[in-house]
């Protein structure tokens, strides 16, 4: 088992600077007006690439709290084989594997999809989340920070 070098709490305190950029960074495309689960559904995915267990658990457990369906979740690491995503998200979760795995580069395929999905400003806030979540993936990685526990409800206790 793996332990934790250092933890999330541990980059605000020791680089509050660099954090506040990356959290600003984050923040961007959802204030741009992407929808919140598609953002959430590409950031697990890419951290699901990048195999930050911190990034993936949060990214559930935010992906839950604003309603990303289970299914979806389940699925999201085998989108290409799940019909339940549309055309828009399977375009964002390609642009974001793409980003994500970059020294295979971004095909004129993947391009042309995420540009008939997303308009030119999208594309760019959507880059913009994928960029994000990649930096704090390489933290969480590189850190090994602890992932959250899930809280535990009453009808999690009595099962």
């Amino acid at each position: 088992m793996s332990h934790a070098r250092s933890e999330y709490e541990d980059f605000r305190r020791i680089a509050p600077d660099a954090y506040d950029l990356v959290l600003a960074l984050g923040q961007l495309a959802a204030k741009a007006g992407l929808d919140k689960q598609l953002l959430e559904l590409v950031k697990l995915r890419a951290s699901q690439i990048n195999g930050c267990a911190f990034c993936v658990q949060h990214h559930i457990l935010v992906s839950e709290r604003i309603g990303v369906p289970v299914d979806k979740l389940n699925l999201v690491a085998v989108w290409r084989e799940a019909p339940i995503f549309s055309a828009h998200e399977r375009a964002a979760l390609a642009w974001a594997e793409a980003l994500t795995l970059l020294p295979n580069g971004v095909s004129e395929e993947v391009h042309a999809e995420a540009s008939r999905q997303f308009s030119e400003t999208e594309l760019m806030y959507l880059t913009s989340a994928i960029a994000s979540i990649n930096v704090w993936n390489r933290f969480g990685a590189a850190y090994r920070w602890t992932p959250a526990k899930r809280p535990v409800t009453a009808n999690a206790a009595a099962s």
